[in-house]
């Protein structure tokens, strides 16, 4: 049998990377689609640094805001791999944080297109293609920010928050046809990016989460590795939330 694909869009960022390899390790064929703003060079050295670690992952340019990127990217994937994806990860996305009394059209904009209008984009690219194999894992990711929202995040909270809608509607739709959505929604994640804040800062932020601490991209990784198993085809439409206990509901 032949190696199921999954695309990680973001997938050369710091949660994007944890997550392409719990996918490799768990024997899928991967390909980290990014954008990188049309930075080929360094979506290549990613490749690379992978592949130094034992990690053969594939990559595939793609602007998720633009419909016909998304297709070209799904189409670059096939080329790549001789095969449709089955399972697809929607993790790219971005922050314009500010107040809502400050926030401008632009920021709101670009935030809702860049998380919730780039699912539409990529999924529905999929969509029918899995439909058709009678198998396919749509994985969304959200945050903990869409559950409790967050000072100066009125669009990033709205956009992911979205997301769920967005998969608990899709759940329903494909069910019957060997289909699975669901969404991850992290917490504080301990990416390189936020290992650059302040220690201070970060032990203030541990510090009012249950666990005591900021959570790891690996285990991120983890959920969505399960969820994309074979085994996983009785959980659809839900939501996991990975936030060490930082809101539950």
């Amino acid at each position: 049998m032949s190696q199921k694909v999954a695309l990680v869009t973001g997938g050369t960022g710091g949660l994007g990377t944890a997550i392409c390899r719990s996918l490799a390790d768990a024997g899928f064929r991967v390909v980290a689609g990014y954008n990188s703003g049309g930075n080929h060079d360094k979506a290549k050295a990613w490749q690379e640094e992978q592949k130094k670690d034992g990690y053969e992952i594939d990559v595939a340019y793609g602007d998720v805001t633009n419909a016909e990127s998304c297709a070209q990217c799904v189409a670059t994937v096939k080329e790549l791999t001789g095969s449709d994806i089955s399972v697809l990860v929607n993790n790219a996305g971005i922050t314009r944080d500010g107040t809502f009394k400050k926030m401008s059209w632009e920021q709101w904009d670009e935030v809702l297109t860049a998380n919730l209008d780039s699912m539409f984009h990529m999924t529905r690219t999929v969509i029918n293609p899995m439909l058709d194999q009678g198998y396919g894992r749509v994985i969304n990711i959200s945050s903990v920010n869409a559950q409790k929202g967050q000072f100066g995040q009125c669009n990033y909270s709205a956009a992911k928050a979205g997301i769920h809608g967005f998969t608990k509607a899709l759940a329903q739709e494909v069910a019957s046809k060997g289909v699975t959505v669901n969404t991850v929604s992290p917490g504080y994640i301990l990416t390189a990016m936020v290992a650059k804040i302040d220690d201070e800062v970060l032990q203030k932020i541990a510090s009012s989460i249950p666990v005591k601490r900021l959570g790891t991209p690996e285990e991120i990784g983890r959920t969505v590795s399960f969820l994309a198993d074979e085994q996983s085809g009785f959980i659809t439409g839900a939501d996991f939330s990975v936030n060490g206990g930082m809101h539950m509901f």
